[in-house]
């Protein structure tokens, strides 16, 4: 009787694990495989050049390469230059223009992540 109980109990495991793998199979996330994100390097990433500064709140990121994603979204544009900060699920995108927040909030959906908010950020660095 025990041993049956045992079994079960694995099977639900079995079961719940390979639910969550599909599931990051089916979202494209790096967890799913071995899909490194080779970032992309800005043209300039001095921020003292940059004299706009949003920070953008985002959805969805999980790992490293979906922080790379954000950032090569931004960095391989002219005049931009993004860092993002995982653990706080945020983006500090410097701008050598100004850029309203629909661009910033697009450039961020195009890159697969959900836009949580975007904050102008006045003479901080």
């Amino acid at each position: 009787m025990g041993t049956a109980v045992i079994i079960v109990i694995l099977i639900v495991i079995v079961i719940f694990s390979v639910k969550s793998y599909m599931k990051k199979l089916a979202s494209g996330c790096c967890g799913a495989g071995e899909d490194k994100v080779k970032k992309i390097k800005p043209a300039d990433s001095d921020v003292k050049n940059y004299p706009c500064h949003k920070k953008v709140r985002i959805g969805g990121m999980t790992c490293k390469n979906c922080a790379a994603r954000v950032e090569n979204a931004f960095n391989g544009r002219d005049g931009f230059y993004a860092k993002v900060d995982l653990s706080k699920k945020t983006a500090d995108v410097y701008m050598k223009n100004p850029a309203d927040t629909a661009l910033i909030a697009d450039i961020v959906r195009r890159s697969g992540y959900e836009v949580l908010g975007v904050e102008t950020i006045e003479g901080e660095r």
